[in-house]
């Protein structure tokens, strides 16, 4: 009776364990759909339809570290960055800031297998549908995927500390209107929204 009764009991504790262990746990980004909705393309040349803010919603906490990309950043093809950082750093207070791009024009290259978005002619940023892989800028590594939920594709990078950059596109208005949607979120808690509204040229 005591020996079934220890049983049980180490059973009790070492499940308590396990799912204390789990609740700490660093979460893990589900991959995308790789293919490609049937009559969504998000190609073309897109304006920024308010330059001077450049979104709908207000930021959450301080933006003072956006600044739009110059005319001399480079970004090379293996996720990495060959530039000083001209991008969203700082914001939400976390690393994985640094991989947010911002621009008034961009032009937008849909394939049957990536995306390619432009920003200001000056930095250039590849996506893979259904991609999960590392992503570096200088020293800091993020886990990043992309890919399609329903009409929207879809961007997801976490840093080291589960700190979250979300990203999505859509297309509104017949295929005018495209709204990208940014925010950077940790446990469900976000430090930084915007939505940028681009109108196609």
């Amino acid at each position: 009776m005591f020996r079934r009764f220890s049983r049980i009991l180490t059973f009790t504790i070492l499940l308590g364990v396990v799912s204390l262990s789990g609740c700490g746990s660093k979460p893990v980004l589900v991959s995308k759909h790789a293919g490609v909705p049937v009559g969504v393309d998000l190609s073309g040349q897109w304006l920024v339809r308010d330059a001077s803010s450049a979104n709908r919603q207000p930021a959450l906490g301080a933006d003072e570290g956006i600044r739009i990309p110059t005319a001399g950043s480079q970004r090379s093809g293996q996720g990495q960055s060959t530039r000083s950082h001209s991008r969203g750093g700082g914001l939400g207070g976390a690393s994985v800031s640094v991989f947010i791009e911002f621009g008034e024009s961009l032009k937008i290259t849909q394939t049957y297998f990536g995306l390619f978005v432009s920003y200001d002619r000056s930095v250039v940023e590849e996506y893979t549908y259904g991609e999960n892989r590392i992503v570096k800028i200088g020293p800091i590594e993020a886990t990043r995927v992309s890919g399609w939920d329903g009409q929207s594709f879809v961007v997801e990078t976490m840093d080291d500390s589960a700190t979250i950059l979300y990203e999505t596109w859509h297309l509104e208005e017949a295929g005018k209107v495209l709204i990208r949607d940014v925010r950077i979120s940790k446990d469900e808690t976000d430090s930084f929204v915007r939505q940028q509204v681009f109108d196609l040229q």
